[in-house]
């Protein structure tokens, strides 16, 4: 069973940047598709970013293009969400996901593992 860990939240003003991690535990993350979501208060968890298990591929919502990067480092065992240019709208409780396949799903039952969730608020 493979536990993920996110770190890296917190608040910010609008137009700021923050860097999300995500470590797992119990076993190494290589192989795996990874994948960031976000919730916002009242709304469903929806895609953001994700990356294929050798780093080569990506896809990114939107709504996030051209502000955000997700990056792996196999090596550290990491996974990261560069967020620059952050937004009001950007608040929510970010989770990292990972499952065992080749493509990126951009639907949360696709992801078998997640973790616990770090809040990303930004002021305007």
């Amino acid at each position: 069973q493979m536990q993920l860990v996110e770190s890296g939240g917190g608040l910010v003003q609008a137009g700021g940047s923050l860097r999300l991690s995500c470590a797992p535990s119990g076993r190494t993350f290589s192989s795996y598709t990874m994948g960031w979501f976000r919730q916002a208060p009242g709304k469903e968890r929806e895609f953001v970013a994700g990356l294929s298990w050798m780093g080569r591929r990506t896809k990114y919502a939107d709504s996030v293009k051209g502000r955000f990067t997700i990056s792996r480092d196999n090596a550290k065992n990491e996974v990261y969400l560069q967020m620059n240019s952050l937004k009001p709208q950007d608040t929510a409780v970010y989770y990292c996901a990972a499952d065992l396949q080749t493509s990126i799903p951009t639907t949360d039952v696709s992801y078998d593992y997640w973790g616990q969730g770090t809040q990303v608020t930004v002021s305007s």
